[in-house]
């Protein structure tokens, strides 16, 4: 089954970023942004802390930058408070509206906020110094035009900073592979609805097919971020130089112990199998 960009701009318009653990902005929040955001960033500093120190990392001072999908605009103002000259980039008009509102809240200068697509990115060629992507392109099934669209628009010797899920990973060879499958498969077939999350799930393989739905290629995507997430890839290395061959690998690192629902957040080893892997890739000019 072939996933269109609609579908996945409709589920990140109706679900946005964080949105629902934190309580709806309207629901919970009543629309009053400041108290939002601050419950976003701390939710996010408290949950991967390590963001702020991979931020920290790249020097944005005097760059010109295009972020690749803004959720709530985290780290959006963590790049431009880091000195950078901010675009930000976002498939789906609730993110813009959000993140527009967050820079005026929190009286910051950037140069624009777009809605638009990655697979064609409205912007001229060698625009930029570095393009930053956070949990984004692995949500994007033709990432092979989307990363030409990227390599276009960085100038020469520009650099392309992005977190994707890890394929050597906690959470995807031990929690998404083995536990949930089996807990679903269990609860499925002893016709057990405990409601939440799990009953989305039940409903999804009744429709989609008991074995279907268990199917790897399928099961990822579901197990990501919500039951209804029509698409998700993991990587290792050999396949993220496969998918960006426009760019090549400088360094990389994984962070982020996450596989729920085992409390692995104590573990000490997310170098090694950490849910999130952070790439550096330059160009091949």
């Amino acid at each position: 089954m072939t996933i269109t960009e609609k579908e996945i701009q409709n589920f990140w318009q109706n679900s946005p970023c964080d949105d629902g653990q934190l309580g709806g902005l309207d629901q919970k929040f009543n629309n009053d942004y400041h108290r939002f955001f601050d419950a976003c960033d701390d939710f996010r500093n408290q949950q991967e802390g390590h963001i702020l120190r991979c931020l920290d990392d790249i020097d944005f001072q005097g760059k010109r930058v295009l972020e690749i999908g803004l959720g709530e605009g985290s780290d959006s103002e963590q790049i431009v408070r880091r000195g950078a000259i901010w675009t930000g980039l976002d498939l789906t008009e609730e993110s813009v509206k959000r993140v527009t509102k967050r820079m005026e809240v929190r009286g910051l200068e950037y140069e624009k906020i777009i809605c638009g697509s990655a697979l064609d990115i409205p912007l001229p060629d060698n625009s930029f110094d570095i393009v930053y992507s956070h949990g984004v392109l692995h949500h994007i099934p033709n990432i092979e035009q989307a990363q030409s669209e990227i390599a276009r628009i960085l100038k020469p010797g520009g650099e392309l900073v992005a977190m994707v899920y890890a394929r050597r990973s906690l959470n995807y060879l031990l929690s998404i592979c083995l536990l949930r499958r089996f807990g679903l498969a269990a609860l499925y077939l002893l016709r057990i609805r405990p409601g939440g999350t799990y009953s989305q799930h039940i409903d999804n393989m009744r429709r989609e097919g008991f074995f279907g739905y268990l199917k790897m290629k399928n099961f990822i995507h579901r197990n990501t971020d919500g039951p209804n997430n029509p698409y998700s890839k993991v990587y290792n290395i050999r396949e993220v130089e496969a998918d960006f061959s426009c760019f090549g690998v400088v360094r990389h690192h994984k962070e982020f112990m996450w596989a729920p629902p085992i409390p692995v957040n104590w573990i000490p080893f997310s170098h090694k199998l950490g849910w999130h892997l952070w790439v550096h890739l330059k160009a091949r000019r």
